[in-house]
C-alpha cells in the first residue's frame, strides 16, 4: 500500500518533474513473472527513479546502512525504506553475500521483479566497475531472464556527497532480457558466475556508455581513501608548529 502511495502520489510526480526522465525499452521489462533488473549505480537517487517509471512494483536489495541510521534521521530513513519493501543487505563478509543471496531468491521464487546493482556499491567518480557474481548466482539458482538497465545522467544530477538534487533531464534504459537457462545446473560453477557477471556488465555498458574498469568499485574506493588519509598525514608532519 505505502509502495504504491509513494510511486504514484507522494515522491513518483516530484521524481517526474525534476528529473524529467527520458524512458527507453520499457517493454523489455516482462510484464509479468519473475525476473532480475540490473543496473548500474551513480546516485542515491536511482533507488527511486526506476521504480517510478516501471509499470510492476519492483524490490531492491538495500545496503543495511540506510536502516541502521543513528537519530530521528536514521530512523526516518529506516521507516522509509522498510515501508517501501526494500531489503537491507549486510555487505560485509562471504555469509553477508549468502544472506543478500537468500533474501533475493525469496523475491523471485514469489514471482516478482527484484532490482540489483552488481557493482554493490555506487560508482564515486561516474565509471561503471566490475561486478560482483550475487547477480550470476540468483539468476542461475531461479532460472530468471536478467534485464540490464543503465541510469545516464543521475551523476551529474545528484553526484555523492550532494543532498539536493540539481534539475536536470537524465535517461534511464533497458535492454533486451539475458536468457542464462544454458548455463543451468551450474551455480556453483565459479567460471560460469564469473563468465555470467561479465555479459551483464557488458550489457550495462552497452546501454550506458561509460569508461569501464575491470576492478571492484568498493576496493578502488578504498585504495583512494588510504592515499588521501597518507596525503593528510603528510601534510601535517610538513606543517610547522607555532
Amino acid at each position: 500500500m505505502f509502495y504504491h502511495l509513494l510511486k504514484y502520489v507522494l515522491l513518483g510526480p516530484s521524481l517526474r518533474l525534476v528529473f524529467r526522465p527520458r524512458i527507453e525499452g520499457l517493454d523489455h521489462v516482462p510484464s509479468s513473472g519473475a525476473a532480475i533488473v540490473a543496473g548500474n549505480h551513480l546516485s542515491f537517487s536511482d533507488h527511486f527513479l526506476m521504480p517510478a517509471v516501471l509499470k510492476r512494483r519492483i524490490t531492491f536489495l538495500a545496503k543495511a546502512e540506510y536502516f541502521t541510521g543513528p537519530g530521528l534521521k536514521g530512523r526516518l530513513t529506516a521507516a522509509f525504506f522498510r515501508s517501501a519493501g526494500q531489503i537491507p543487505v549486510d555487505r560485509s563478509g562471504k555469509e553477508a553475500g549468502q544472506a543478500a543471496v537468500r533474501e533475493g531468491l525469496g523475491v523471485l521464487g514469489r514471482g516478482e521483479l527484484l532490482g540489483i546493482y552488481p557493482e554493490g556499491t555506487r560508482s564515486h567518480d561516474g565509471r561503471l566497475y566490475k561486478g560482483k557474481v550475487g547477480v550470476a548466482v540468483m539468476a542461475l539458482e531461479a532460472g530468471v531472464p536478467v534485464v540490464p538497465c543503465a541510469m545516464i545522467g543521475t551523476f551529474e544530477a545528484q553526484p555523492p556527497g550532494k543532498v539536493v538534487p540539481r534539475v536536470r533531464p537524465v535517461t534511464i534504459r533497458f535492454g533486451e532480457p539475458l536468457d542464462f537457462s544454458r548455463y543451468a545446473g551450474m551455480d556453483h560453477d565459479k567460471a560460469v558466475l564469473r563468465a555470467v557477471t561479465d555479459e551483464i556488465m557488458s550489457a550495462i555498458l552497452s546501454l550506458s556508455g561509460q569508461e569501464y574498469v575491470d576492478r571492484y568499485a568498493a576496493d578502488v574506493k578504498a585504495e583512494e581513501a588510504e592515499r588521501e588519509r597518507a596525503a593528510k598525514r603528510s601534510r601535517s608532519r610538513r606543517t610547522p608548529r607555532g
